[in-house]
């Protein structure tokens, strides 16, 4: 699935007539090939697209009930974040992104920004739209707003044991949305949703529904809520609101 290639280059020794030389070649920095590279370290009162492109990144990483904005301010919010990040993944928890954060992003995703886990086609085709077409909003906004998503299960994942996690719908068009018996206000139309069912997962539906309340879903419905006991309903709409009865 990984799309990017980092090329290390090892020492060569060359050993010529009555002399030996030796000639180094030194490794590439880490880099995220037709994606986006960092080029500066980030910290709190930074600002600019730099940090927006950080807070895609993290926006799982977030204390349970909470909600990062992306609006490329590194406030309080963000450092926090980018700490629990760090943290995660065995990095010094200061919450300043510099390189070994971001050569753990460059790790962690594709060649197109999406983490390595996931994929668009995933949530794509299933119900009606196609290349992201067909929704509340353009394609490309849909294609971005996934992409948060994305990154926000890949949290999930990290913090439930690297296990993979099953979407079963992503984006829909509104016509079919509607002919599921979607709600008219479905985030699934806006591309900011997707439902992980429970077929398709071996954790279960509370354990799903408890890891998305930390990974900054402002939306999420479980096992009680009508119409959700055979799925997780995870999204990033405009209000907030958690509900599992049954967990």
């Amino acid at each position: 699935m990984r799309k990017r290639i980092i090329s290390l280059l090892a020492a060569a020794a060359m050993v010529l007539t009555g002399a030996a030389a030796t000639t180094v070649v030194a490794a590439a920095p880490a880099a995220a090939d037709s994606c986006y590279t960092w080029s500066d370290t980030l910290r709190r009162g930074s600002s600019g697209s730099a940090v927006t492109q950080l807070q895609i990144r993290v926006a799982g990483w977030v204390g349970t009930g909470e909600h990062l904005a992306i609006d490329g301010q590194y406030g309080p919010a963000t450092e926090a974040a980018v700490k629990r990040f760090q943290a995660g993944y065995g990095l010094t928890a200061d919450g300043i992104a510099g390189s070994q954060t971001f050569s753990k992003i460059y790790e962690l995703q594709s060649s197109d920004c999406t983490p390595v886990h996931f994929t668009y086609s995933e949530f794509d085709a299933n119900c009606g739209a196609n290349n992201f077409n067909g929704g509340k909003v353009s394609a490309a906004t849909a294609k971005e707003n996934t992409k948060r998503v994305m990154w926000q299960l890949e949290a999930m994942r990290h913090k439930l044991g690297d296990k993979p996690i099953g979407v079963t719908s992503g984006i829909r068009s509104v016509a079919c949305n509607s002919s599921v018996g979607g709600s008219s206000t479905s985030r699934h139309m806006w591309g900011d949703a997707a439902d992980l069912g429970i077929g398709a997962n071996t954790h279960s539906q509370c354990t799903l529904y408890n890891a998305a309340r930390s990974a900054g879903f402002t939306e999420i419905l479980g096992p009680g809520y009508p119409n959700h006991n055979d799925h997780v309903h995870v999204a990033n709409g405009t209000g907030t609101v958690h509900r599992a009865p049954n967990c």
